[in-house]
């Protein structure tokens, strides 16, 4: 069974920095497409950022700039760096993994980013 957990969520100041980690199991993560999300009450989720299982990371417009999305294969681990957080950024973070052959979506839980003064 594939799981994906999510922490690293918090509450922020603007201009501050969060590091978002999503931990893998069930699958090796070389097989997965893997991608970063948010949401927001009323609001349809949002891709955030993409790692695919090969290429170059993409990022939305929104976050181009000031957010990372790397992953560590060998761990099992994707990260979110985030930098020069806003308000508006503030949402639950869902990560989620596609198989990169089957094209399965596995979702973890999210975790809740807070940006405010």
């Amino acid at each position: 069974q594939v799981q994906l957990v999510e922490s690293g969520g918090g509450l922020v100041q603007p201009g501050g920095s969060l590091r978002l980690s999503c931990e893998v199991s069930g699958m090796a993560l070389n097989l997965l497409n893997m991608a970063w999300y948010r949401q927001t009450p009323g609001k349809q989720r949002e891709l955030v950022a993409a790692m695919p299982q090969r290429g170059e990371p993409k990022y939305s417009d929104s976050v181009k700039g000031r957010f990372t999305i790397s992953r560590d294969n060998a761990r099992r681990i994707v990260v979110l760096q985030m930098s020069g957080l806003k308000p508006e950024d503030t949402a639950v973070y869902i990560c989620n993994g596609e198989g990169a052959i089957s094209k399965w979506n596995y979702w973890g839980q999210g975790t809740q980013v807070t940006v405010s003064s």
